[in-house]
Formats: C-alpha cells, sequence, structure tokens
C-alpha cells in the first residue's frame, strides 16, 4: 500500500470493529480500592464487628446506656474512617490525565471530529498547534513540535519528523501532522500514568503504627484474659445478661478511642494548616510531614516560579566589559528599549518575552512574524518599515552576525554557568523568509546580549536555610541541565554536587543508593528516575517529602511518604498529592511541619493517659477475679473514662506544644504506663477487696438497717429474700468506693504530665502551660458533681458518696501519689530490671 493509500487512514467499519475488538482509546476507569472493600476493611472489620455484636446483644436485653458507651466511640471511628476513604477514592476515580475536548481523525478519507475515547488503533489524528496527544504513536506526516513539558520536565518544545514517537499527555506547540495510533486506553502513556497515579499506596504514619502495634498487643491480651473470665463466668453460671456485659467490660480495655482522637487532632491539624495556605489531602500527612528529613523538589514551578525576570542587557561594543569596562549607558538604554519594543509587538508571547515587556518602548505592527520554535531556537518580527528584529539563542544567531564578537562563548559560558538564560537581540534589513516562506536568518547586526534568570518563587531561601538549619537534607531534581539546575540551586541557597540522569543510570543497587544519598543536585532526570530516586532514598530509611508540580512528578509524590503539589501545577498532580500549597509557596512547609509536632506531641500524651487505664484496668479485672471477688466493673462505670481520660486526652492533644518526634515513645510508654498501671492497679484492689470483705462481713452479723435499705434501693434486690443481695452490695459498695480513687488518680496523672509546680514533677519539668491545671480541677469539679447528683449516679452505676466510698479513697490517693512520684523520679522500674544507666555527672 502506497503512502497516500496509507494516509487515507481506516474506513468507518474497520473503526467499529477495532472498537469491537477492545482497541479503543478507553479512558481509564476505577481505582484499586472498590467501595466495597473499603467498607469492609474499615466498618465491619473483625474488631468493629465484636463491638457490634456486644452492642446488639447489650440492645436486646435492653441495656442501652450500656450499648452505647461500650460502642459508640468504636461507631463513630469506623464511621470516620470510611468517609476518609471514600472521599479519597471518588478523588482519585476523578483524576484523568487526558482532557475530554474532541479530536480530528481521518476517516474513509475525510476529516472527522470525535470524542478522545473513540481513537482506535490504526487510526490518523490530525495535529494541529494547540491539540493535545491522546495517543501514543509515530508522526506520519508533516512536521510537528511537542510540548512534553508535563511528562518530562523539558520547558522547551521539541521538534517532531516523520516517524519520529509522540506520547498521549503531551501537547502540539507548533506545526500540523498526522500520528498514527498504536497504542491506546490502558496501553498508551497518558494511560500507564493515569493507572500508577490511581494506585492506592496508603501507608500508616510512625505514630500510627505504634498506636496500631499496641492496640494489636491489647488485644491479644484482652482477648486470652476474656476466654479465661468468660470460661470462668460459664462454669459459675452467671446470667446471660451479665456474660454480656463482662464482655462488654473486657471489649472496652481496647483504646480505641486512640483512633477517633488520632482522627480528630488530624482533622484539626489540617484546617489549623489551610489557613496558613495548605490543604490536606490525605489527613495522616500533617503528622508524617513533621518527620521529613529529605525534601526532593522539582526545579520549574517549585523552586521558582515559572516566570523569567531580565537580569542584565549588554548592549554591542560590549568587548570592553571583558577588560571590566562598563558598557555605554546610553547604548544600554536604547537596547532596553528596542527589546521593549520587540516584547510589544509579536503576536505569539511567551515566557522570554513576558519578562521584557515591561521595558521602554512601543508597540509598532509588524508585517511578519517567525514565531519561536525549538528546531529554530529564534524568533522575529518584520516591521512596515523593512527592518528585522530577532531574538534568538547566541550559537544559532553567531554565524549570520557581521560582529560575533557580541556572542562570544565564554562570556555566555560565564553567564550560563550562573544559571541565566543568555539571548541576542540583532536587527537585519528586510524579511525573515526565503522565497518559499521558509524561515531563515539574513546577514543581523547585533544590538545587546541579554541574560534571563528563573524567578525563584518568594521565601524559597528562607524554607531551604531553615530545613537545613533542622538537619533536613533539600535535593533538587529536575528534567533541565544539570549545571542550570546547580546554578540555580546555589542562587536559592543550596550548594550540592549535581550528576546527571545518564551517569545515574549506569549505577545499579548500592552504588545508585550512595549516588542517590550523597549528591544533592540532579539535572536530566527522567520521569521513572524521580519515582527511583524517592525509593532509593526510603530504602535508606529516610523520611521523603516530594514536592512537585508537573504529571512527570505524579508518580515520585505516590512513592514519597508526603506529596506536595503546586496549586498552579497539573491537576493529577494536585489529585494525587497528600498537600497542595494553595499559595504556591514553600514558606508554607514550615507551620505544617509545626503542625505535625504538635499533633504527634498531643497525641503522645494522650496515649500515657489512655495506656495507663488500660494497664490500670486490665490488672483490676484479673487481680479480683483471681481472689474470687466478683467482677470489678460495669460498662457504665467503665464510661466514666469518658471524664476523666477521654476530655483530657482531647484536650491535650488541642493544646500540645510543637517538639521533635521521639523515636523512643514506647519505650517512655513503657517507663509511665507500668509503674502508673501496677501501683493504681494495686491501691485499687485493695480498696475494692477491703470494701468488698467488709460490706459482707456487715450482712452477715446483724447488720444496720439504713444500710439494708440503702443497699436494697442500689441494687433492687430484698434483704433475705434474693439470695445474691449480699453479693450484689458488697460488689457495688467495692466498685464505688475503687471508680472514685481510679477516676481520681486519672486526674491527677494530667497534673503528672503536665505539672504546675515542682510538687508534680517526678516525670516532667513544671509546664508554663496552665491550661491543664483548669482542666483537672474542673473534672474534679465534674467528678464531685456526678457522685452528688442521684440521676448521675445511678447512671454510673455508684452509690451515694457516703464516708467509706470518699475516706478510704483519699487515704489511698495520698499514698499512691507519694510513691508514684518516688518509682518515677528515681526510675525504680529500670534499677529493678537492671536497665538503669545514670547521668555522667549526675
Amino acid at each position: 500500500m502506497g503512502q497516500a493509500a496509507t494516509l487515507e487512514g481506516l474506513s468507518e467499519t474497520q473503526a467499529r470493529e477495532a472498537a469491537r475488538r477492545g482497541q479503543a482509546n478507553t479512558p481509564v476507569s476505577g481505582s484499586g480500592r472498590t467501595t466495597g472493600r473499603i467498607l469492609r476493611t474499615t466498618v465491619f472489620s473483625f474488631y468493629n464487628n465484636t463491638l457490634f455484636a456486644i452492642g446488639i446483644a447489650l440492645l436486646a436485653l435492653g441495656r442501652y446506656s450500656d450499648a452505647l458507651v461500650s460502642v459508640g466511640l468504636g461507631i463513630i471511628n469506623a464511621a470516620l474512617a470510611a468517609v476518609q476513604e471514600l472521599r479519597a477514592k471518588r478523588q482519585l476515580d476523578r483524576l484523568q490525565l487526558l482532557a475530554r475536548e474532541p479530536v480530528t481523525v481521518v476517516r474513509d478519507g475525510e476529516d472527522r471530529t470525535v470524542p478522545p475515547g473513540e481513537v482506535v488503533v490504526g487510526d490518523l489524528v490530525r495535529l494541529r498547534t494547540g491539540d493535545q496527544i491522546v495517543v501514543d504513536g509515530p508522526l506520519v506526516d508533516g512536521r510537528v513540535e511537542a510540548d512534553e513539558s508535563l511528562l518530562t520536565g523539558e520547558s522547551d518544545p521539541i521538534a517532531k519528523a516523520v516517524g519520529d514517537p509522540l506520547l498521549s499527555g503531551s501537547a502540539c506547540a507548533g506545526g500540523e501532522g498526522l500520528q498514527r495510533a498504536e497504542a491506546v486506553g490502558t496501553e498508551s502513556h497518558a494511560g500507564r500514568l493515569t493507572l500508577a497515579a490511581r494506585a492506592d499506596t496508603t501507608v500508616l504514619t510512625p505514630l500510627q503504627w505504634r498506636i496500631e502495634l499496641v492496640v494489636r498487643l491489647l488485644i491479644l491480651l484482652v482477648v486470652l484474659m476474656s476466654g479465661a473470665i468468660l470460661a470462668q463466668a460459664a462454669l459459675d453460671g452467671s446470667t446471660v445478661l451479665r456474660f454480656v456485659q463482662t464482655s462488654a467490660v473486657l471489649s472496652g480495655l481496647v483504646p480505641y478511642g486512640l483512633f477517633f482522637l488520632i482522627a480528630v487532632a488530624y482533622t484539626v491539624g489540617a484546617a489549623r494548616i489551610a489557613g496558613r495556605g495548605a490543604l490536606v489531602q490525605r489527613t495522616n500527612a500533617v503528622e508524617a510531614v513533621s518527620r521529613v528529613d529529605v525534601v526532593c523538589t522539582d526545579k520549574t514551578g517549585t523552586l521558582t516560579s515559572g516566570r523569567l525576570t531580565l537580569a542584565e542587557v549588554v548592549p554591542a561594543g560590549w568587548e570592553t566589559e571583558l577588560a571590566g569596562a562598563r558598557p555605554d549607558d546610553t547604548a544600554e538604554a536604547g537596547a532596553r528599549e528596542l527589546l521593549g519594543t520587540f516584547a510589544r509587538s509579536v503576536a505569539a508571547t511567551n515566557a522570554t518575552t513576558a519578562a521584557l515587556v515591561d521595558l521602554p518602548g512601543e508597540r509598532v505592527d509588524a508585517v511578519d512574524e517567525v514565531e519561536f520554535r525549538s528546531s529554530l531556537r529564534w524568533s522575529g518580527v518584520t516591521l512596515a518599515d523593512g527592518t528585522s528584529l530577532v531574538l534568538g539563542a547566541p550559537s544559532t544567531l553567531r554565524p549570520s552576525l557581521t560582529d560575533p564578537a557580541i556572542a562570544a562563548e565564554d562570556a555566555v559560558r560565564r553567564r550560563t554557568d550562573q544559571g541565566l538564560r543568555v539571548l541576542v537581540l540583532a536587527r537585519a534589513t528586510g524579511g525573515l523568509r526565503d522565497a518559499d516562506g521558509t524561515p531563515r536568518l539574513p546577514r543581523l547586526h547585533g544590538v545587546a546580549l541579554l541574560a534571563l534568570a528563573d524567578e525563584l518563587r518568594d521565601g524559597v531561601t528562607g524554607v531551604l536555610a531553615d530545613l537545613g538549619a533542622e538537619g533536613v537534607a533539600v535535593k533538587v531534581i529536575s528534567g533541565d541541565d544539570p549545571d542550570t539546575v546547580a546554578a540555580l540551586a546555589r542562587r536559592a541557597g543550596l550548594d550540592a554536587p549535581g550528576i546527571a540522569g545518564p551517569r545515574l543510570a549506569r549505577l545499579e543497587g548500592a552504588a545508585f543508593d550512595d549516588a542517590v544519598d550523597t549528591h544533592g543536585v540532579f539535572g536530566r532526570i527522567a520521569p521513572e528516575q524521580k519515582e527511583q530516586i524517592v525509593a532509593s532514598l526510603r530504602r535508606r530509611g529516610h523520611q521523603v517529602a516530594m514536592v512537585g508540580d508537573g504529571v512527570n512528578d505524579a508518580r515520585a509524590l505516590k512513592t514519597a511518604q508526603v506529596g506536595v503539589a503546586m496549586r498552579s501545577g497539573s491537576s493529577v498532580t494536585r489529585d494525587v498529592a497528600d498537600i497542595v500549597l494553595l499559595d504556591d509557596s514553600f514558606t508554607t512547609l514550615a507551620p505544617a511541619r509545626t503542625e505535625g509536632r504538635r499533633i504527634i506531641a498531643g497525641v503522645g500524651a494522650s496515649m500515657y493517659l489512655f495506656l495507663s487505664r488500660v494497664a490500670t484496668q486490665m490488672l483490676v479485672i484479673l487481680t479480683v477475679t483471681l481472689l474470687g471477688l466478683g467482677f470489678p466493673y460495669t460498662p457504665t462505670q467503665v464510661g466514666l473514662t469518658l471524664f476523666t481520660v477521654g476530655l483530657p486526652t482531647f484536650f491535650l492533644t488541642m493544646w500540645a506544644r510543637p517538639t521533635a518526634p521521639a523515636e523512643d515513645l514506647l519505650v517512655s510508654l513503657a517507663r509511665f504506663v507500668i509503674p502508673v498501671g501496677v501501683l493504681t492497679a494495686g491501691f485499687a484492689t485493695a480498696i475494692y477487696a477491703y470494701l468488698y470483705r467488709q460490706i459482707t462481713d456487715g450482712f452477715t452479723g446483724t447488720p444496720f438497717p439504713d444500710a439494708i435499705r440503702l443497699f436494697e434501693q442500689y441494687t433492687g434486690l430484698t434483704y433475705g429474700v434474693d439470695a445474691d443481695f449480699v453479693e450484689a452490695s458488697a460488689t457495688l459498695g467495692a466498685q464505688s468506693a475503687m471508680s472514685v480513687f481510679v477516676s481520681t488518680t486519672a486526674i491527677v496523672l494530667i497534673l503528672l504530665l503536665e505539672p504546675p509546680h515542682r510538687l508534680f514533677t517526678a516525670w516532667t519539668p513544671v509546664s508554663s502551660d496552665r491550661r491543664p491545671t483548669w482542666l483537672a480541677l474542673g473534672l474534679f469539679a465534674a467528678f464531685a458533681v456526678v457522685l452528688i447528683v442521684p440521676a448521675t449516679r445511678e447512671y454510673f452505676g455508684l452509690t451515694a458518696p457516703d464516708p467509706p466510698v470518699i475516706i478510704y479513697p483519699a487515704i489511698a490517693l495520698v499514698l499512691w501519689f507519694v510513691t508514684l512520684s518516688l518509682v518515677l523520679r528515681y526510675r525504680v522500674l529500670e534499677r529493678v530490671l537492671g536497665l538503669y544507666r545514670p547521668t555522667v555527672g549526675a
């Protein structure tokens, strides 16, 4: 088949047949995770299903308050997680690299307009300036310039001749031609990029990982403990109600409130950062960004604004500059005015003319214009008087100059080594085309040499300096020339060794990782190499943030722990990013890091309270059960933790001060939680056992009528009629006193974590923040109200604040505080375990 026949394209019949074979350019659809899978993994997890079963059983038995207290927070947390993940799924599903504008194909020898999704393998696609390229395939006719900046980061259009490949996702920047479709849909370059961008890469942050580890361990302990206790209850013939209540209390030992707390902390942190100009699209990114120790950033659009600024104008006759002389001011002013006239007179504006348009000069009607193309490397206008102005690369214009010294290589090189873009303005008499209309350069008279600089974004230099001071390494990754990238990095205050992409591509394994670790500037980097660089840094244990704005950055953003996109960047990059800088300013990273550190400090403090409560309750349940004194809690009594733990942890998280993340959080938790749990459980068990025995002995002799009347009112049982009256009364009285003690110790722990006075500094120095102190006092007052008001007292299953319920816990509280302060201050746990290492000079 000849060329003429080939350029007729497919027939409509052939196109329909290709579509039936699945060879159409069908858009990529659906992200990796389905709605059903998200619901199964978040709402209907094993843990939540256990809570739901207990809640349903309690509801069936009419224990509505118990059901609410036992499973309420778990349900809320599951709903929050599901909503967050479904929102992320919808966002990824919307992601499309290709636009939806119609394209022109040649069918049956005629041009036809079809949607991009109806292009099939074998189609001839007609390309004109401004068209997006929607399929992969070679150029079979004509000549075009492809703008591949979104794909590769290369800012200059690339000339394409017949036979050269064209990639979907790029655009036709100039010329006209026909492209044959060879790869479509998910097989095309754009399709593969879209699939990679949509891939689910959700990862746990270190704080989430630690919390999940703790919760998993607790679940394991609770399951083992529950099996023994519930088996004993079954053998003892406990009622179904008691069996379900015991199950509810045991399931409540798992601190699922931590997940709820961290979700709230992330949400509040994201709201605070939004007020500073950053949109958080993955909530745990607020924490992740605070742990980053390497920031990888693209150059164009991230470090720079994408605009050019005029750095220098040297008029003709500037050879004297080589000898240190200053060019003539009048000549420079004339050159600047002619540059301004050129910028105002061209119809095809670009970044270069935008940098010159503020110069003095006037707009002149042009009779002809040659637009800039990468294949020409110059542009020009012909004015009505026959004069032509040309602006182009020194190496291109040099052969046509009557005075080539204006484009001397050494002077040009000195400026390019500084990261400047050097051009030459020249003037000619006559037109800029051959007889057949092809652009050509006539003999030129040099007017001036000018140097343009990429404009650094506001605040970039300060942010890079601050990151360096915090020990955060910055690596600049770009598709541009390595020397240019290195020079711009130096202007931004980053002086680091550089390496080129081709050289990096020749390295493998440890050599590749070493090169990535030691170099700070990367030039001529292909899009896939950006992803490889980020992956290499992660292999070396770094916490990486990737900042980018183009489609070529999308996969690297997905690979990094934190992906940061500019608002002015491509929609694909914004959609896959964890954080979007709304004002395109690096300065937003500083408050984001601060907020993340505040969250880590706050949630860490909350874990001390949560886990101390869990350790105490587990040890109390085990000890009391082993003593054969019944089960020490009801679900509603466990609900007191809403006051003593839930509210404090929320406020401590919101009020936390930003501190550097501690890598030994689990060790620190063990140092605090184990002594607190053991001592609190020990005193609580003593109170429980003593009062249980006192009440039991009181009813075995000749009990006081007032005591009988009170406990009949509390338990709903009748003395001398109901066989379990004595046991129920002893259990309720012991539970009340123990609940008073455990609740007050939990409030005192707030003062140990945020000490208002030296008396409370056994764990940490005095805090300047008085809000936790007022919170503790408020909680004491609220708990007193709970004990005094009959309705709240009855709701939580407590007796009236009679002297035994108050006096014994008060005495125990003083002894507990003194003992715990000594244990924490002198690190008794570490000394007992042989782990204590005194500080030198202490």
